[in-house]
């Protein structure tokens, strides 16, 4: 249930639905990037890019946010729940978050403890965050004291403002802080159409992992403390993690050149809306429906299993689960790059494998 990718020499297949991951830089961030090309600037965020990247980060979480550019969203959250919680302490997640299925082990190689919940649609709710919270105080057991939410969720859900606002205040009623996944946050506030701070700052999160990669940068992520006192030696932890850039003005202005303008809103918003015409075209093909909703960028089609041996045999599209039907169930993925084209491609191959059926 992840983005798994076969070796490249025995599947010379189009990737273009695999992942947006797979996608491009976008053209603003690549001429943010050959406009930094110059000059001398001092290292390691000392840099005037970086300092613009501060007031950024203020302007959309509130003036006590601290922002931290990494790598990559792995850095990005074993980083922000190093600083959040103490050795004893464990984070509550989904079963198939991220952070718990796809990072290699680095949260537990680092020495996090990690709690899966089930979790329907991929989401956590206040009865699981109490659930776990039966340990608090069991010397036995991990303490659950911080809660970690993706938004939106591997699934494609979304957690309505209101469902983050009840899942941070039972988290700490419970004495648990609360970070976000937010890999794809932009994806979500295009789609609920709040800003970043809506969903984030206003409703008690602590501290955020600030996505870019996946919305059209090269390699941009970062921390925002969004509550400082949350997380002491942030920036310690960040360098002993190896996610400190030496270089990081060049970080610094693809996040900048992202969400210190509409870019972030832009590019997801397309993307979202290019995974809504992809799944309504293959919605109405004979034989094929939505397993879930398309909520943000991702579709994930039942399919008969001529129709999915058809796609894969273009495309490198992930199987997802086995629908109660056994048909398979697909995911694609669009991207900021995304192109109508691209669709009505896929779209064809997939009506054609219905009519031969």
């Amino acid at each position: 249930m992840s983005e798994r990718s076969s070796p490249a020499e025995h599947t010379p297949l189009d990737a273009s639905f695999a992942s947006d991951n797979v996608s491009g830089v976008s053209e603003e961030i690549m001429t943010a990037l050959t406009a930094q090309n110059s000059g001398s600037e001092l290292p390691y965020g000392d840099d005037a890019g970086t300092a613009t990247l501060r007031e950024t980060a203020r302007e959309h979480f509130g003036p006590q946010a601290e922002i931290l550019p990494v790598f990559n969203g792995t850095g990005a959250n074993v980083v922000s729940l190093q600083a959040l919680l103490p050795r004893w302490g464990a984070a509550v997640c989904t079963q198939i978050a991220h952070v718990n299925t796809d990072e290699g082990g680095a949260p537990e190689r680092l020495g996090l403890k990690l709690l899966p919940q089930p979790a329907e649609d991929g989401k956590l709710t206040p009865e699981s965050i109490r659930a776990a919270a039966e340990d608090l105080d069991f010397v036995h057991a991990a303490q659950p004291l911080a809660v970690t939410l993706t938004q939106s969720t591997e699934l494609g859900t979304l957690y309505s403002v209101e469902e983050i606002a009840a899942l941070a205040d039972e988290a700490h009623r419970l004495g648990m802080a609360v970070h976000m996944d937010g890999s794809r946050i932009s994806n979500a506030a295009a789609a609920l159409s709040t800003s970043l701070g809506e969903l984030t700052t206003e409703l008690g999160v602590d501290v955020l992992s600030l996505g870019g990669t996946k919305n059209g940068a090269m390699a941009a992520e970062a921390v925002v403390a969004i509550r400082p006192e949350k997380v002491p030696g942030l920036s310690f932890i960040r360098k002993y993690s190896m996610q400190l850039a030496s270089k990081q003005r060049y970080v610094s202005a693809q996040l900048n050149a992202l969400f210190g303008t509409d870019l972030w809103r832009r590019n997801a918003g397309h993307a979202n809306a290019q995974a809504h015409r992809l799944g309504e075209q293959l919605a109405q093909i004979e034989g094929v429906s939505l397993a879930r909703p398309t909520e943000v960028n991702a579709v994930f089609p039942e399919v008969p299993a001529q129709i999915a041996e058809a796609i894969q045999s273009r495309y490198l599209a992930h199987v997802w689960e086995t629908a109660p039907s056994g048909n398979p169930v697909l995911r694609l993925m669009c991207s900021f790059s995304t192109e109508d084209a691209e669709i009505e491609a896929l779209v064809r191959v997939a009506e054609g494998a219905a009519r031969r059926a």
